[in-house]
């Protein structure tokens, strides 16, 4: 009996799991560039009672579940025009590359730049875009083309120049990268080299100027989700309760 308790046991846990993931899903649904996570499980061992024969079934029962992985989706979110000159929206494969303050790298798929006290194209927290790209203070109009190559105009010169080029990174697992916060991963084992390359170009996406990428989170998909989930941890503790009376009745037996 109390086989059924721990295997019960094991099934609430995974779900507890499953929920936080969800609610992190929930969270971020308005996070630019977040790419929704789904648990993956497996079953435990199996005890055997006896082994399964050409003649015979065999007789065998599990021990209940584990939860093994925790995978992000990287799908294409929606693009949601800004206005903005500044922001750019990856459409198809790859990541920005910016560089951290101990100076390895990171990636993100968030494009919401800012220009720093020096003119450079930064995220939100300040970690500049690799290559850099610096955008003169006398420039009044700031172009991206799909290719990633930067033009300005100078005051009142009507052409205009190249200043730089944006560059995007692929992966060949981007499943197996490790995210970090800050809307960035890093590299792993798992996930491969970075592979540095031009938009457009090879298989990598393109740039989306004045626009974002929104999450990929779907709010209906997560909700019956939710639901389904809160359903498996309300039988796996109904499972313990009935194994826990079960438990009563066999000790009533000896009274």
């Amino acid at each position: 009996m109390l086989h059924s308790i721990w295997t019960a046991a094991t099934g609430m846990q995974a779900q507890q799991m499953r929920i936080n993931t969800i609610a992190n899903n929930l969270s971020n649904v308005n996070t630019t560039g977040y790419k929704k996570s789904s648990v993956d499980f497996q079953d435990l061992l199996y005890q055997t009672i006896s082994a399964p024969t050409r003649d015979a079934a065999g007789v065998q029962y599990g021990l209940g579940v584990k939860p093994v992985a925790i995978t992000k989706f990287y799908a294409q979110g929606n693009l949601q025009i800004t206005n903005n000159p500044y922001n750019v929206a990856i459409d198809g494969v790859g990541f920005f590359q910016v560089r951290m303050p101990d100076g390895s790298y990171a990636y993100t798929r968030d494009g919401s730049f800012k220009l720093s006290s020096e003119g450079y194209l930064s995220t939100s927290d300040g970690l500049m875009l690799e290559p850099q790209v610096r955008i003169p203070a006398a420039a009044n109009d700031v172009t991206i083309a799909d290719n990633g190559m930067v033009y300005v105009k100078v005051g009142n010169n009507a052409d205009q120049n190249q200043i730089g080029q944006l560059m995007l990174t692929r992966f060949a697992n981007p499943a197996g990268l490790e995210a970090i916060g800050q809307n960035l991963v890093v590299e792993t084992g798992a996930s491969g080299q970075p592979q540095n390359g031009v938009p457009g170009v090879e298989g990598m996406g393109v740039m989306r100027q004045r626009a974002l990428e929104t999450s990929n989170v779907e709010l209906v998909t997560e909700m019956v989700m939710m639901i389904a989930t809160q359903k498996a941890y309300d039988t796996s503790s109904k499972a313990i309760q009935v194994s826990d009376k079960m438990m009563d009745t066999a000790n009533q037996l000896i009274r």
